[in-house]
């Protein structure tokens, strides 16, 4: 098989697992993956699954030794394109699928020919990527901005999520620094997106990596909040590795709501937002910094329920203290996968239905 045959058997492959790979009549899809992959490691990781293997029997059906195939694991896992970990049987390793997955460990290396690739690629693929049940993402609300007296349920408590680890970091948010390769960036904070870990200590001395304590993760994301952006995490309740501080105009999300026109691209939270009329003196802040087009001004603030995605950052910006979040009637909540077991499951079974 030639080269380029590799990357299509692993443009497939990568379509294969539920968060899906979409083709492009351009092939950009392609270049992307050689720009990331070498041959070899196109090879290699049309053997691997989202679930982890022993590495020497990966390397003996593709003909190579143990030690050619803990190279290339080595040189992948830098590159941050697959996951390995010491088993029972020795080391263990599964491929990371595109998205949320080894785009998003690419900010530290990327360079404006990748930069440019992935916005071809996304021009022509988010709307089959992004418009597929249940979504990548859901949306979290600023703690401070429901209204009192409200229950927040745990999975919808940015502060009981984050105090459940035990490590946490900072890092580049991929999106914007992919934009900005593109001389197209906002003026949203760049270092803004948060990971973390059950394990104390796993972020010290990474590179690309700032390891904070908990109070310094919650200062992130009050300032992410007061500087506009929207805290998503993934789509499931339980085992949360990140919180990613989002804006539609770089975000690969929730740029398919502005540019591809994808209602749904995130599931929404739990609440929305409404104004206290008497209040309000139609300053238009809430307005400006919304990032949905759910607000208009005319004699007070006037919040669309349904286009409102219940972040709470109008809530948060407004000086007046006139906008509250409420609960959302139940029929209008979206279930929330428990596990991201669940949540690949219903994924491909909704794949499967199209």
């Amino acid at each position: 098989m030639d080269d380029m045959g590799l990357y299509q058997a692993l443009a497939l492959h990568l379509d294969e697992f539920p968060q899906g790979f979409p083709a492009t009549k351009s092939g950009k899809e392609l270049e992307l993956l050689a720009y990331l992959f070498t041959p070899d490691e196109a090879q290699f990781a049309t053997r691997l699954s989202l679930d982890y293997k022993v590495l020497d029997e990966v390397s003996e059906t593709i003909g190579i030794s143990s030690s050619e195939g803990r190279q290339l694991v080595k040189a992948m896992a830098k590159k941050g394109l697959i996951n390995f970990r010491r088993g029972e049987e020795g080391f263990e390793v599964s491929l990371l699928p595109f998205v949320v997955g080894f785009f998003e460990r690419q900010a530290g290396r990327m360079d404006a020919n990748f930069a440019r690739l992935f916005e071809d690629y996304y021009q022509e693929a988010a709307k089959d990527l992004f418009s597929i049940e249940p979504h990548f993402h859901r949306v979290i609300p600023v703690n401070e901005t429901i209204d009192f007296g409200i229950e927040i349920l745990p999975q919808d408590d940015i502060g009981v999520i984050l105090s459940r680890k035990k490590a946490w970091a900072v890092v580049d948010c991929v999106c914007r620094t992919q934009k900005s390769l593109l001389g197209e960036g906002c003026d949203h904070p760049l270092r803004a997106c948060l990971v973390m870990s059950d394990t104390p200590g796993v972020f010290d001395n990474i590179p690309q990596m700032e390891a904070l304590d908990l109070p310094s993760a919650l200062a992130v994301l009050k300032q992410a909040a007061r500087a506009g952006l929207v805290h998503t995490i993934a789509n499931q309740k339980k085992d949360i590795s990140y919180i990613c501080n989002c804006c539609t105009c770089s975000c690969g999300i929730l740029r398919g709501i502005a540019e591809a026109g994808i209602a749904n691209v995130v599931a929404k939270s739990a609440y929305y937002a409404v104004v206290d009329e008497p209040i309000c003196v139609a300053c238009g802040n809430c307005q400006l910094f919304c990032q949905f087009g759910a607000i208009t001004i005319e004699d007070v603030a006037l919040i669309d329920p349904v286009a409102c995605v219940g972040c709470g950052i109008c809530v948060a910006n407004c000086p007046e203290d006139a906008i509250k979040l409420f609960h959302r009637d139940l029929n209008e909540i979206q279930p929330v996968p428990d596990t991201e077991g669940d949540w690949l499951s219903r994924r491909a079974e909704w794949r499967k239905g199209i």
